[in-house]
């Protein structure tokens, strides 16, 4: 497959050069780098606007933003663009299920431009506070490429967050976070992570009110739709009571939010090799963050909400624009790819029937393989010590209760 193939010519080289040590000198100021993964998101001017009009230090805030957009037709000299398209949009119903339709639609809204253009936050875009890389919708290799190029936009602060574009800030949120961080008892060696609460009704990236009690990610499956071939899905358990003295250990990190040291980075840099994947990279970036020695937490408070986005808003999707750019609309031809790809992660959590070495190479499959063993679990803890912490039998396709995250019992 030619974007392994890139990946090994372009991206490897780079990947060898700075393992197992940072790019930049980490900082010691509470500096936030935040990673923005974007596809087509007209949220994308809020949650920056949001981020940066509630934050207590704003000055100490960078973002790295890795927006995919459509620019529409003839976008600038040299190059003939494409006529955009919407997302699969309800337009009625037929024997009780919904029909939808795909349109033209005009050029993706610009939320970087859109938010160094006022008057109020250009400052934090010349000030080099905004990193950005562009990419054409019909380019787009999914959301864990695009968070891998956002990673590389990180500069040397002090804590990376990993956030998605369409979120709400709560006020001070950077120093609630920074704070209920180093309350953690592993501290340096800890992260946050949660799935934050959802919003509908749009603020402008403000999030008003109280807090609410956050949850903890305590429960998994393993998936029984065709498309995601049986891969561990993460969720939700019992959640915080309101009292608790300190945040108390998870199981699982939420790609869609953590919150860690820049030092995480170095232990466990993202994986170039996983284009078109929307599935995988949590469970992956669990094993690997904790057999890395990475304790990870659930913080006490949601200090930020997110825009959850069901199918039937209408709203553009990356493997949409994978099929029109293979000349084969709709959903299936991203889904042939995932279903290859995400053997790579099989591979590493230990499907024995499918994804061994050995049955890769048998079924022509070893591409995933690629660099494999530099993207995969630390030596601090071991891959079954992990999958016994957290109570999943792989070979029975069984997520068992984890009692302990259910009651707060590890701190």
């Amino acid at each position: 497959m030619c974007t392994i193939s890139l990946a090994r010519d372009h991206l490897a080289p780079l990947e060898a050069t700075y393992r197992d040590k940072s790019i930049f000198p980490i900082r010691d100021d509470d500096s936030i780098f935040v990673s923005l993964a974007s596809f087509r998101d007209h949220l994308l001017g809020d949650t920056l606007r949001g981020a940066f009009d509630q934050a207590k230090h704003p000055e100490k805030l960078f973002v790295g933003a890795v927006v995919q957009n459509c620019f529409g037709l003839n976008p600038y000299p040299g190059e003939p663009g494409v006529q955009c398209r919407t997302g699969a949009q309800v337009v009625g119903k037929a024997n009780g299920r919904d029909q939808t339709k795909v349109s033209d639609a005009p050029p993706d809204r610009n939320g970087v431009e859109e938010f160094c253009s006022s008057e109020k936050h250009k400052p934090y875009c010349d000030g080099g506070q905004i990193r950005v890389l562009y990419v054409h919708e019909n380019e787009s290799l999914g959301p864990a490429m695009a968070r891998y190029y956002a990673s590389k936009l990180w500069g040397g602060e002090s804590y990376f967050m990993q956030v998605d574009s369409h979120l709400e800030f709560y006020e001070h949120w950077d120093e609630l976070y920074a704070n209920e961080l180093k309350s953690a008892k592993s501290f340096p060696k800890a992260m946050l992570s949660s799935y934050p609460p959802g919003f509908q009704i749009e603020n402008g990236g403000i999030l008003e009110g109280e807090p609410s009690n956050g949850a903890r990610l305590c429960t998994c499956t393993f998936s029984n739709s065709d498309v995601e071939a049986q891969i561990i899905r993460i969720n939700t358990g019992v959640g915080y009571g309101g009292n608790e003295a300190r945040p108390t250990q998870i199981p699982f990190v939420a790609a869609g939010f953590f919150f860690a040291p820049g030092a995480f980075l170095v232990d466990v840099p993202f994986d170039p090799y996983m284009p078109w994947c929307f599935m995988g990279e949590e469970i992956m970036l669990s094993m690997r963050a904790w057999t890395h020695g990475w304790d990870i937490y659930a913080p006490r408070k949601n200090w930020i909400a997110h825009q959850y986005r069901p199918g039937r808003m209408g709203l553009p999707k990356f493997w949409g624009s994978v099929g029109r750019l293979f000349g084969r609309p709709g959903p299936g031809f991203s889904n042939e790819l995932q279903l290859r790809l995400i053997k790579r992660v099989k591979h590493l959590v230990g499907y024995k029937d499918c994804c061994t070495r050995e049955k890769l190479e048998q079924a022509g499959d070893e591409l995933v393989l690629e660099d494999v063993e530099h993207y995969g679990f630390g030596e601090v803890r071991s891959r079954e010590e992990y999958l016994k912490w957290a109570n999943i039998d792989v070979d029975a396709r069984r997520c068992r209760p984890i009692q302990w995250c259910n009651r707060g019992e590890l701190e």
